[in-house]
């Protein structure tokens, strides 16, 4: 099957042809038709699967015909960086139609964007709270909105946006079309969208978890240790391309510099930076001018970057959701990638639900020559059991003794 299928408008396919596009994904085979027909849909598919095209074509090919000049689709989006996102792809699909787009986020000036709004834009993607200071402030009026997009719905509640969200929601016609599209789908927002979709096409692509191609390998430790043994597992990685997580923007910056100091090329990406920094930083990892991002979860979502070889949880997040997203930075469209988990005994929960959900333990390994010191990474992955009678921390049965190599063997 490829885009032909669909029969867009030939100014639309070539969009889609300078895009590189050439057979779409199953999120985009089921979802086009549906957002063609006009019905309101509930996306639910695995982080790099196209979600951005599978609403964004059909969008711009409903926007043909009608009025110009009014805002008519509103994509509202968690973080500044996957508004900047869809607005480049969306901007590329749309290059020989004249539609346009604006992107509308904190962190910059409001002038430039609400010049380009007084102008007359057909799409805006934003993040909701910049999108209510500009409409306060006059320059945005969103009663012609024949389209609402929420993108990234499940991040919108964990940021707290479900409030401006509702207002945003309260401005909007009330006669649209609705487009729900998320890697994961919380009860918080399951009840939103049932409250406000109208009898939607619900679409579900593959379970919200990593992608099959990407590997998962886990590395006892602990706190104090984590630090060098990451220094230790990058000398065994090589040159390879990295996006490190880490809890805050302080051990962001810090850890940054201890890999500089290793000779690494490395930049970090954190909530304290500019938007031009920010971009700057994203920019230059796309491009390849240095091999590694240290982030925090700012990155977890609306970073495109193709190619990325490795994702690395210095610090494990707080939920799973929070790891499928982090983990969706690779392995994407099809191609492989690993998953790289740094992980302390206080990471024990989310650890047994990662490996429920993966439906067998995942690979355990050790650094060979590394001084671990007191810190015995098999004795402390089943000090668990001794205490409670129950399964280890990372598995269900003691290890079975080790003999060399960088790999310990799998707990199963």
């Amino acid at each position: 099957m490829s885009f032909s299928h669909f029969g867009f408008d030939p100014r639309i396919q070539a969009g889609v042809d300078a895009s590189g596009y050439v057979q779409p994904t199953p999120i985009q085979q089921a979802a086009i038709p549906e957002v063609l027909s006009g019905r309101d849909v509930l996306g639910v598919a695995q982080t790099g699967t196209g979600k951005t095209a599978a609403f964004m074509l059909p969008i711009l090919q409903n926007l043909l015909d009608g009025p110009r000049g009014k805002v008519r689709v509103l994509v509202l989006a968690p973080t500044r960086e996957l508004a900047e996102q869809i607005s480049v792809a969306t901007r590329g699909f749309a290059e020989q139609t004249k539609l346009r787009t604006v992107t509308v986020y904190g962190g910059v000036g409001k002038r430039p964007q609400a010049e380009k709004l007084r102008k007359g834009r057909e799409i805006v993607v934003a993040c909701p709270g910049r999108l209510l200071d500009v409409w306060e402030d006059g320059d945005l009026d969103l009663n012609h909105v024949e389209t609402l997009v929420l993108d990234e719905a499940d991040r919108m509640f964990d940021m707290g946006f479900l409030p401006d969200i509702r207002r945003i929601l309260a401005l909007l016609p009330v006669h649209r079309q609705n487009l729900f599209f998320s890697a994961t789908m919380p009860s918080p927002i399951r009840s939103l969208a049932d409250r406000i979709l109208a009898n939607p096409a619900s679409i579900t692509i593959g379970a919200p978890a990593p992608a099959a191609s990407v590997s998962q390998a886990l590395y006892p430790t602990s706190e104090q240790l984590k630090s060098s043994l990451l220094v230790s597992i990058m000398k065994e990685r090589g040159r390879e391309r990295m996006l490190i997580f880490a809890r805050t923007k302080i051990r962001v910056q810090q850890l940054a510099t201890i890999l500089r100091s290793e000779g690494h090329r490395v930049e970090a990406l954190e909530g304290n930076m500019t938007q031009s920094k920010r971009q700057q930083a994203i920019d230059g990892f796309r491009k390849g001018s240095f091999q590694i991002l240290v982030a925090t979860d700012v990155a977890a979502r609306g970073i495109d970057v193709t190619g990325i070889d490795v994702v690395v949880n210095y610090d494990m997040p707080e939920t799973f959701d929070a790891y499928t997203h982090r983990v969706g930075r690779t392995g994407r469209a099809d191609a492989t990638g690993w998953a790289l988990n740094l992980v302390a005994i206080m990471d024990t929960p989310l650890v047994r639900e990662i490996q429920e959900n993966h439906g067998q333990p995942l690979e355990q390994r050790v650094v060979d020559g590394f001084d671990y010191g007191s810190f015995n990474p098999q004795l402390r992955i089943i000090e668990r059991r001794k205490r409670t009678g129950r399964p280890g921390a990372l598995g269900s049965r003691r290890p079975r003794a080790t003999t060399g190599g960088r790999r310990t063997p799998r707990f199963s």
